[in-house]
């Protein structure tokens, strides 16, 4: 096990920063917004920015300037996922290359890794902790058109990245414990889409990310496959893997948005391991550094009392974890019973309301036969009363049947009355039909 002083526990105490992360989606960008601390990480919101590509970008980047707003977070600049069919991702090793000469001997390579031939095109690479280099690569006219997208929308954008460098530098933040094994594991989730989002890492690859149609059985196995894993090996949830938020939004369910919340964390301390960055070094956007000057104050603070909190026993926290999650299991049958309760109380509401409509209906009708009654006295007579909600026809004879208009206008039951067709003579009556408005007497 680390000693209280192990390198993992000093990384912990540089965790500061606030990032927002942006995944461009079919028709819809995803926003999360994160703050990093030692102590834990805050989801500070998210959001849906909806049909994008179909609207003005001003009009739906004055959405997302008011997002931050109210995140407190005007001066972030954004980390951007793009989608996986825009980018090529390769492995390479290197073995034998000083790390000040990495740079021209990717630069050497990167026209063997990518079938877009002599188009032009950007590219970006990190090192693997296992050994290997991570390279994205991607057309230069694709990012020229986000770039320009991104620009008119008023976004500040700091880096363009893809799926599997977010995951693997988001699963490194190191101020939770991911739940993942040391030996491996096999994260996946599901996408809006129906696809599966299928990430791992194994001593034998150091990364895989890929993106399968169900089913779902066929995709773990090709990963473990992939990452010479134990056949029998369980996959997690892919929110599993990245740094638990210790404040998360109700609203912000992980397990569908864990592609932004990754993508945040990975641009939020890009000193401890930047994402690979397909913006090219001059286009990047900072955030402001005078946002770390009240950090940089409590890290003096920190490291003046991290002798009390590296003393803090670990089976304590253990034990006082344990406790929380009894408390949560034991709330959890409650909480369910009650939305239960909820739905039934709201069925029944429903039912009483579609009741005492029906009930309101037969009296009306009724009303309005009384009324007939004793506006149509005999000689009058009639053959044949329809009524509906807002209107009754009503056919018969009389003697006269002009002012029958008249008196059912005078009513508080009906108005607007007139015949419908022409009269007809038979036997000295007069037939008639005629139509009339209803409404509620007063």
């Amino acid at each position: 096990m680390p000693g209280p002083h192990s390198p993992a526990d000093l990384k912990k105490f540089a965790a500061f920063g606030s990032s927002v992360g942006i995944e461009i989606g079919g028709k819809n960008l995803e926003v999360t917004a994160v703050r990093v601390r030692p102590n834990g990480i805050r989801v500070l919101g998210t959001t849906t920015i909806r049909d994008f590509e179909d609207r003005r970008a001003a009009d739906w980047g004055v959405e997302y300037t008011g997002f931050l707003r109210q995140v407190d977070g005007a001066h972030l600049a954004a980390t951007v996922l793009l989608p996986r069919h825009e980018t090529i991702v390769r492995q390479i090793a290197l073995s034998g290359v000083a790390s000040r000469d990495l740079a021209s001997a990717i630069a050497l390579q990167i026209d063997t890794l990518h079938p877009y031939g002599e188009e032009e095109v950007a590219y970006g690479w990190s090192r693997l902790e296992h050994g290997g280099i991570l390279i994205g690569i991607l057309r230069r006219t694709t990012l020229d058109r986000y770039t320009a997208l991104f620009a008119e929308a008023g976004i500040a954008v700091a880096s363009f990245t893809f799926p599997a460098a977010a995951i693997y530098a988001a699963h490194r933040i190191p101020v939770a414990q991911p739940q993942t094994s040391a030996g491996g594991f096999v994260a996946l989730a599901v996408r809006d889409n129906g696809s599966l989002e299928v990430y791992g890492e194994s001593s034998a690859r150091p990364v895989f990310s890929a993106e399968f149609d169900p089913p779902q059985d066929r995709a773990i196995l090709l990963a473990i496959s992939e990452l010479r894993l134990e056949p029998r090996q369980e996959p997690v949830s892919l929110d599993r893997v990245l740094p638990a938020p210790q404040v998360n939004p109700i609203e912000n369910d992980l397990a569908h948005r864990s592609m932004p919340y990754a993508t945040a964390l990975a641009g939020a301390c890009p000193w401890l391991g930047t994402a690979v960055n397909l913006l090219p070094a001059e286009q990047r956007r900072s955030n402001s550094r005078v946002m770390y000057i009240p950090t940089v104050v409590l890290v003096v603070l920190l490291l003046l009392v991290s002798g009390v909190l590296l003393a803090h026993s670990s089976w304590e926290d253990g034990r006082y974890l344990a406790g929380l999650k009894a408390q949560i299991a034991s709330v959890e049958p409650r909480a369910r019973q009650a939305a239960v309760l909820d739905r039934e109380i709201l069925r029944a509401q429903n039912r009483a309301r579609l009741l005492e409509e029906f009930r309101r209906r037969t009296k009306g009708n009724l009303d309005a036969l009384k009324e007939l009654s004793t506006l149509l006295p005999p000689p009058t007579w009639t053959s044949m009363i329809a009524l509906a909600p807002d209107a009754a026809t009503i056919n018969g004879e009389t003697d006269q049947a002009a002012p029958l208009l008249k008196l059912l206008d005078a009513s508080p039951y009906f108005h607007n009355s007139t015949f419908i067709g022409s009269l007809a003579k038979a036997g000295g009556n007069e037939q008639f039909q005629i139509r009339t408005a209803r409404r509620s007497p007063q």
